[in-house]
């Protein structure tokens, strides 16, 4: 599917604040709201496949509780940057 760019960062937006868990939504909803738009085309698909990971499974990478998959490692990093 090539879905127009504006499409899909509105999309992304509204999945990454509502995740599930409030702690995700803080996350997330506050980096889309900050950076998503900036994003290059590659790490906007690389941002979208993450949102559908598991909420506990995210913020135990994002707390440094849990390693993240070395896909999502750079990705992370910027977001716990924000």
């Amino acid at each position: 599917m090539n879905e127009i760019r504006e499409i899909k960062l509105k999309r992304i937006q509204m999945r990454s604040w509502r995740r599930g868990t409030k702690e995700m939504d803080l996350i997330l909803g506050g980096f889309s709201d900050s950076t998503l738009s900036s994003l290059s085309d590659d790490d906007l698909s690389l941002y979208d496949k993450l949102l559908d990971e598991n909420d506990n499974d995210l913020y135990s990478w994002c707390s440094g509780q849990l390693i993240a998959p070395s896909v999502y490692a750079s990705l992370l990093n910027r977001i716990m940057k924000n």
